[in-house]
């Protein structure tokens, strides 16, 4: 599955979350390491829902950007 994340800069470090799994989320001090640990929060997430007996959601999220004038 493809999830769409979100990255976001914060004081310190990077924070990511997943719009498709809510409270999936993951910090790290760069992006390359956010993305790292979002990826296993991610398995971890979802490993958790089956062992729940939660149904998996399909990602439905889509990530863009729009242009505005300044």
């Amino acid at each position: 599955m493809k999830y769409a994340i979100v990255i976001e800069k914060a004081e310190g470090n990077f924070s990511a979350y997943v719009p498709d799994l809510p409270g999936c989320i993951a910090t790290g001090e760069s992006i390359e390491e956010v993305e790292q640990q979002i990826r296993e929060a991610i398995e971890f997430h979802i490993e958790g829902m089956r062992e729940d007996g939660i149904k998996i959601p399909e990602p439905s999220s889509r990530v863009d950007y729009v242009h505005v004038a300044a």
